[in-house]
C-alpha cells in the first residue's frame, strides 16, 4: 500500500539561503539507513540579452497549483525511485544573479537512485511547475523568463530517458 507522503511548504522568501541547505544536509546525519544523496542547486545567472545583462529574477507564481504541482512530482518520484527522503524548496520573490532560486535533495539507500531521481525532479518541476520568473536587467527594464535549455521541455530525451530503453 502507497503511502502519501505528507504535503510540505515549498516556497520560500527570496534566495535559499547557504545556511538553509547546510542545515537540511546535517539533518540528515543521524538517518543511517541513506547510503547517499544528491543535491541539485539552482543558480541565478547573469546572462547577456540583446547588451543588457540580468541582475536578478523576479520569481511569482499561482501558488496553490505550483504547490500541488510540486506535491504531484514528489509522489510521482517516490513511486518510480527508491528514495528515503527528498525535499524540494524553490524562491518567490527577487533573487540576485549567483544567489540560490531551487534546492533539490534526494537520499536513497544507492546513489544511482539519488542521481537519476534528482535529474528527473528538476526536469519536472522545469517542464510542469507554473512558475514564472521576470529577469530584471541592470537598467530595471525587465523580460519574461522562457525555460528553453530544459530537454522536456524541447522534447530531447534525457540522459535518463537515452539510456532507460524499457
Amino acid at each position: 500500500m502507497l503511502v502519501e507522503k505528507k504535503k510540505h511548504r515549498v516556497f520560500v522568501n527570496g534566495p535559499v539561503s547557504p545556511q538553509f541547505i547546510a542545515d537540511s544536509i546535517a539533518k540528515h546525519s543521524s538517518k543511517t539507513t541513506i547510503g547517499a544523496h544528491d543535491i541539485f542547486l539552482g543558480q541565478v545567472r547573469a546572462d547577456e540579452i540583446n547588451g543588457k545583462t540580468i541582475k536578478a529574477i523576479d520569481y511569482s507564481a499561482y501558488e496553490d497549483m505550483a504547490e500541488e504541482k510540486f506535491h504531484e512530482i514528489r509522489e510521482s518520484a517516490f513511486s518510480k525511485f527508491d528514495l528515503t527522503c527528498m525535499h524540494i524548496y524553490h524562491s518567490m520573490g527577487k533573487v540576485k544573479a549567483g544567489e540560490i532560486c531551487l534546492f533539490v535533495f534526494t537520499s536513497s539507500k544507492h546513489r544511482a537512485i539519488a542521481f537519476d531521481a534528482c535529474r528527473w525532479i528538476v526536469e519536472e518541476i522545469k517542464a510542469n511547475v507554473p512558475i514564472f520568473g521576470k529577469e530584471i536587467f541592470e537598467d530595471e527594464t525587465y523580460i519574461w523568463k522562457e525555460n528553453k535549455d530544459t530537454p522536456a521541455l524541447k522534447g530531447e530525451k534525457t540522459n535518463e530517458q537515452t539510456n532507460n530503453k524499457n
